[in-house]
């Protein structure tokens, strides 16, 4: 009796994303996220557009979001830090072979280890981000993302039952 309440409590204390047909977090929900390209950002090029960031594995984050997730965002030097803000979502969460797309506005704020907004990636007049600089995103409010259409999931229903027809044509 104490494993399966153990298993409640901590699926309760991880807030995490089944299978349902709305993403949800609160607001101020705490995702640990990282590049996956490298950043950089000098005098020259002060400001990037459209950066791609992926959820962190295993983190030790208060919520999760699926697996397979990208998060878009723009990225400005200020000062000795890199200031991130972020503005879609796109995630895919599967559960055998169905598998779920969520794609929407994602408004966050990028806050590095030491709990300050922006992330400190700068020495002298460069700033750099590696995909091994992991870092937290705070939700400016609360998300809600309903399932988008899956136009292979449709695709692969409608072979599964043509192929079943032809079976059953074939006895």
């Amino acid at each position: 009796m104490i494993k399966p309440l153990a298993l409640l409590l901590a699926t309760a204390l991880v807030p995490s994303l089944a299978m349902s047909d709305t993403l949800e977090l609160p607001a101020d929900a705490e995702i640990t996220v990282q590049v996956i390209d490298t950043l950089t950002l000098d005098n020259a090029t002060p400001r990037h557009d459209d950066i791609v960031l992926r959820p962190v594995a295993n983190s030790d984050a208060r919520h999760r979001l699926p697996d397979y997730c990208v998060v878009i965002g723009d990225a400005q030097r200020d000062g000795e830090r890199i200031r991130l803000t972020t503005k879609a979502l796109t995630c895919i969460e599967t559960e055998g072979s169905e598998s779920e797309i969520y794609s929407g506005e994602f408004s966050a704020g990028a806050y590095d280890r030491d709990g300050h907004f922006g992330l400190d990636a700068c020495q002298a007049e460069r700033c750099t981000l590696r995909p091994e600089h992991h870092f937290t995103l705070r939700l400016a409010s609360p998300i809600r993302i309903e399932e988008q259409v899956n136009p292979s999931a449709e695709i692969n229903a409608e072979r599964r039952r043509a192929d079943e027809a032809a079976e059953a044509g074939d006895d």
